[in-house]
């Protein structure tokens, strides 16, 4: 499994670039895969990836040694950067092969993503917490997410118990306190909901993910462990709370086969999403360490998951590739990838736990230099690019220099001026829109009225940047049980050129939305294709629908009602228009589960990987 995992991973070769997974996959997964890396070291002895692992956790560490490389910070997230900190507080618990003295040490990496995440607590916006995003720019930064929490909270608790320091304690404590009172930890049905946006701190994303039950519970094992007395008690009754919890997370005949239950029963699970129940898979494990009752809970899920995952490890070109839903017992469910294998792994080394040691700390063995003071150069930086303090004064002779670039970055941009001038006055810049610059075409959406009443309502839902690699629109939510939602999602692939996905669904019992993360982009096309809106009427070949009922309503852009709002989306190949969308993103009809055993054929999606499902925050399955 650990060979087949790495498969995918080309950060010690030639051109590669060591802590980095090629495309589509995000930053903080090789984060996460390194973190895995150490747990095979630990469950198995063979060292055989340490020399990679340690390459890799020591490359993307960045010029301040608090994992905020510059070349992440389009797209860095506080969860991000959490799952590289938890990595290397790993490899100190576990005592995995220091760094070289003149490199930053795994205990104070830790510290220093701590260290700067600590001085990102936002009190102003719904009293505390810490958003989704680092930087203003970055698409979800009105978010707080749980999965940024609980990245935080896991460790600070280790942090307290492998130092002994109680501000880590402190902060894991207030980390808690928030969560429970933002309502994203139910503290009766111990369910952690995915997050909220700061403009209306009540509005709950009630999805509930493994990997945040995963983090929260091993953090309060930890605070379990390093705590006495009445407060002891209070985190082992929390403890045992966040087990109750997990049992959403459980499914088969029996209910005992891990299943990521807010996308996994309808095959909707994003990249990320699909590599969920290796964390949960590995804090489960740990914790049964630090909260040693807990095993007799545990090792028993850990088991059927475990036999219930290998049974699915038979595809691929060499006949042993893991899928994702081990529900489906002995059955390949045809998808491979970083994720499915990484979680087929840590499932199986979770079921080794009671043969390896208890993690160390500072007095029982640790060896892992710290430094509390770290990442303080990021500490309350909001802008990346500043290097203020970086370079010593500028001598004579750069000051010439300075002078002569400059002149030619001003002739250059001159030159450029009267390209785009020229190049805007040809034709074809009438017939479709092109990224120019930094900004690119708008993804417009809305909503429109239902049957017999008309209105609805529009607008654009963002305007894509070439700094937006890869990011997704938000879905626009309906309110109406009668009308179609829409949402237009941009992603772009070059500097001029943009692929939009189209995605329709018709609500039934309530509103729903998804949450607003990153995905993968889709699947690659034979040619680029580029958006155009356009107004009804026109004779040019497009693909549009508008909205069922007798209001009509707005599909894209404009006001809805009475049939007017409404645009057309047409699709480009090679500079000619095409009547249809790409194949895969034709009409098609979908059914979806509901919690009775019966089956709903009431919604319509195009490229349905749009739609997530989950549970309400009533523990019922929903969309």
């Amino acid at each position: 499994m650990a060979e087949d995992m790495m498969s995918f991973y080309h950060g010690d070769q030639p051109g590669g670039t060591p802590g980095l997974l090629p495309l589509p996959y995000y930053w903080w997964e090789a984060g996460a895969l390194m973190g895995s890396l150490v747990d095979y070291w630990y469950y198995t002895g063979d060292s055989r990836w340490n020399n990679i692992t340690q390459e890799g956790m020591l490359y993307q560490v960045g010029p301040n040694n608090d994992y905020m490389p510059p070349n992440q910070t389009m797209t860095e997230g506080n969860d991000d950067q959490g799952f590289w900190g938890m990595a290397v507080m790993s490899a100190a618990e576990y005592n995995f092969q220091n760094p070289p003295s003149d490199k930053p040490q795994w205990l104070a990496l830790a510290q220093a993503v701590f260290n700067t995440q600590a001085a990102r607590w936002d009190s102003q916006d719904c009293g505390g917490g810490l958003r989704w995003q680092i930087f203003t720019w970055n698409n979800g930064y009105d978010y707080k997410n749980s999965i940024s929490q609980a990245c935080f909270f896991n460790i600070a608790a280790r942090l307290a118990r492998y130092t002994g320091n109680q501000s880590y304690a402190g902060w894991a404590d207030r980390t808690w306190d928030w969560m429970v009172d933002a309502k994203l930890l139910d503290p009766k049905t111990y369910y952690i909901y995915d997050g909220t946006h700061i403009n209306n701190c009540s509005a709950i994303t009630p999805y509930q993910w493994t990997y945040n039950a995963g983090a929260f519970l091993l953090g309060a094992a930890a605070m379990y462990n390093y705590t006495t007395g009445p407060t002891r008690d209070m985190w082992k009754q929390r403890v045992d709370g966040l087990l109750d919890g997990i049992n959403v997370f459980f499914a088969g005949n029996k209910s005992d086969v891990m299943t990521e239950v807010a996308c996994e029963p309808v095959n909707l699970c994003d990249l990320d999403q699909q590599s969920f129940k290796a964390y949960l898979s590995r804090w489960m494990a740990s914790t049964t360490k630090w909260a040693p009752w807990t095993y007799d809970r545990i090792k028993p899920l850990l088991a059927t998951s475990a036999i219930a995952a290998a049974s699915t490890c038979t595809g691929g070109d060499n006949k042993r590739m893991c899928g994702h839903q081990w529900t489906e017992h002995g059955k390949w469910d045809g998808s491979t990838g970083v994720g499915q294998q990484m979680s087929a792994m840590e499932i199986v080394l979770a079921n080794m736990i009671q043969h390896v040691t208890a993690p160390v700390t500072n007095s029982t063995g640790g060896t892992s230099a710290g430094n509390p003071g770290a990442g303080g150069s990021d500490v309350g930086r909001t802008d990346p690019f500043d290097i203020s303090g970086s370079f010593p004064p500028m001598t004579t002779a750069g000051r010439v220099g300075a002078y002569i670039c400059t002149a030619l970055m001003v002739i250059g941009l001159l030159c450029g001026c009267a390209f785009v001038v020229a190049d805007e006055a040809k034709p074809h810049q009438t017939v479709s829109q092109r990224v120019s610059g930094l900004r690119s075409v708008a993804a417009f959406g809305g909503v429109g009225g239902g049957g017999g009443g008309g209105g609805g309502r529009g607008g654009i839902l963002r305007n894509a940047h070439n700094d937006d690699k890869g990011k997704r629109a938000l879905m626009q939510q309906s309110e109406s049980e009668n009308s179609f939602a829409y949402t237009a999602s941009a992603f772009l692939e070059k500097d001029d050129e943009v692929m939009v996905n189209t995605h329709y669904l018709v609500p039934s019992d309530e509103a729903y939305y998804r949450t607003p993360r990153p995905a993968p982009r889709p699947p690659p096309l034979p040619s680029r294709y580029h958006m155009r809106t356009q107004s009804p009427g026109s004779t040019s070949p497009a693909y549009w629908r508008n909205n069922t009922g007798g209001g009509g309503g707005g599909m894209f852009a404009g006001a809805g009602g009475a049939g007017h709002g409404n645009q057309r989306l047409d699709f480009r190949r090679n500079n000619s228009l095409q009547s249809s969308p790409p194949p895969h993103q034709q009409p098609q009809r979908i059914s979806f589960p509901r919690v009775d055993g019966s089956t709903s054929l009431r919604k319509k999606a195009i490229h349905n990987r749009v739609v997530h499902f989950g549970r309400d925050i009533n523990g019922n399955q929903r969309a």
